[in-house]
């Protein structure tokens, strides 16, 4: 009888029409919702860890690209739109002291949303700090991987407190945000004309020419061709294939994609340093397979403000991939949160480094370290991601141009002439300590994996050689 009065109350509940059910926080998600949230918050510390060593020789007052000196600049060319072309705390304070805030902040509430303190809260101001430094980073922050991380933080806050189950619209939609990466990155692959992974070529050198190659890349890029045509192919094929069985409703479907994906992602990690974009991609998977464990109650209503926003959200993301100027994309693009993603529609053909180097006396030139990037043809690349050096990063991207297209790479030298010790700290040490060099210069080398006879012979990892001036010297 008790058992018959309790399902008789389910029977006589009103049912939910389906548009405000898709939104209803029923759907069995929450183990997934707690490992990824986690997962999330130790992205979101990588990103801020490095910031704490970098954020004040990229765009601090003695930085290479001072925001005290830009956000102004953009004030008196765009009046008062500047401040939704460029949403940043900084606005308040651009000070040195302000940055140190703005990355503390970031740190501690990235730690607060790991161990699942007030994390709905936590995830809001973690993502208005890294928001504050991207928008107002400049050069520094063109990164794909800087959108993913605020797209997904974004949908993240609609996943629900801790005691509520989360609506399957949130969930959908970080699934959605890992769909596209996958098969926009494939698309574009293919609709760049890129002859490389037409022909299965394109895995042939991608080893040695990405940004920061690892020691691992290295051994892998000794393997032979017919090993690097069928990596071209398992990517195009997942990327444009394989990833639309996200949409199949089996579990165990989802899970064999996850576990496929997931091995991709693992691969490149190893063999590549792209800061924190593989380890996002890789706990997004964790969203395709649902926790079914009953525990927690239901909750609430379904926020129809969420309904509105997540199908906003949806419908741009959507339409904005077959018209980039759709209007709420272009609305929203200073906050990036919704994006166009495609990642290595172009290969490049060889790798090329920048170089400062310093001298006292006019005829010796001693070299300025790098940290991260490849330089001493003997050391070992090195796997540090997701710790992400966006000076290096950026230096890389610089050799594939010219400087009046970097011209960052000047107000580098500008600074070096200085002594800056924020722009130092962005080397590994500083080869002229207490007195700065009468004059420094850029100039360009071209960078290729040694073979396996050659590194038996000689220890060295790297072969280079010299291509010239790649900024003028200072002062002439």
């Amino acid at each position: 009888m008790g058992d018959r009065v309790i399902f008789s109350d389910f029977a006589h509940e009103p049912p939910e029409p389906p548009l405000t059910r898709w939104f209803s926080p029923r759907a069995p998600y929450v183990g997934a919702r707690w490992f990824f949230l986690r997962a999330l918050g130790l992205i979101f510390f990588s990103a801020f860890y490095s910031l704490w060593f970098q954020i004040h020789g990229l765009i601090g007052a003695r930085g290479i690209l001072p925001v005290s000196e830009y956000l102004p600049l953009a004030k008196r060319a765009t009046g008062a739109k500047a401040y939704w072309f460029i949403p940043s705390l900084l606005w308040i304070n651009a000070s040195d002291a302000a940055l140190t805030i703005l990355v503390v902040a970031g740190m501690l509430v990235s730690i607060a949303l790991t161990i699942n303190l007030f994390p709905r809260t936590s995830i809001a101001i973690a993502m208005l700090c890294f928001l504050s430094f991207v928008a107002a980073a400049q050069d520094f922050s063109s990164y794909q991987s800087d959108g993913m991380l605020l797209e997904a933080a974004f949908l993240s806050l609609f996943l629900g407190r801790k005691h509520q189950r989360p609506s399957y619209a949130a969930i959908f939609l970080l699934r959605w945000e890992w769909f596209r990466i996958y098969f926009e990155s494939g698309l574009v692959k293919i609709l760049s004309g890129e002859e490389q992974w037409r022909n299965l070529t394109a895995m042939d050198k991608y080893y040695e020419n990405g940004p920061l190659p690892t020691f691992l890349g290295w051994h892998v890029q000794q393997l032979p061709h017919s090993f690097h045509a069928a990596t071209a192919a398992i990517t195009l094929i997942t990327e444009l294939f394989v990833v639309w069985l996200m949409f199949v409703p089996s579990r165990r479907v989802r899970l064999g994609l996850f576990i496929a994906t997931s091995l991709l992602q693992i691969g490149i990690i190893v063999t590549a340093n792209y800061a924190f974009l593989n380890y996002l991609v890789l706990v997004l998977g964790f969203l395709l397979v649902e926790d079914v464990r009953p525990h927690l109650s239901l909750s609430t209503k379904p926020s129809y403000v969420q309904a509105v926003v997540l199908t906003a959200h949806l419908v741009t993301t959507t339409l904005m991939f077959f018209w980039t100027g759709f209007p709420t994309a272009q609305l929203l693009s200073p906050t990036r949160i919704v994006n166009n993603y495609g990642l290595f529609a172009v290969m490049t053909r060889e790798r090329y480094e920048v170089e400062f180097q310093g001298t006292r006396d006019g005829t010796t030139w001693i070299a300025y370290p790098f940290r991260h990037k490849p330089q001493n043809p003997n050391e070992a690349p090195r796997i540090y991601a997701p710790y992400q050096p966006r000076f290096d990063w950026n230096l890389w991207f610089a050799s594939l141009g010219t400087v009046s297209d970097n011209t960052w790479v000047i107000n580098v030298e500008e600074r070096l002439l200085e002594n800056s010790p924020a722009v130092l700290r962005l080397f590994r040490s500083n080869p002229f300590p207490g007195k700065p060099p009468v004059a420094v210069r850029a100039v360009v080398w071209q960078y290729w994996f040694t073979t396996r006879e050659e590194r038996a012979k000689t220890g060295a990892w790297w072969n280079r050689r010299a291509l010239g001036e790649y900024a003028p010297q200072l002062p002439q």
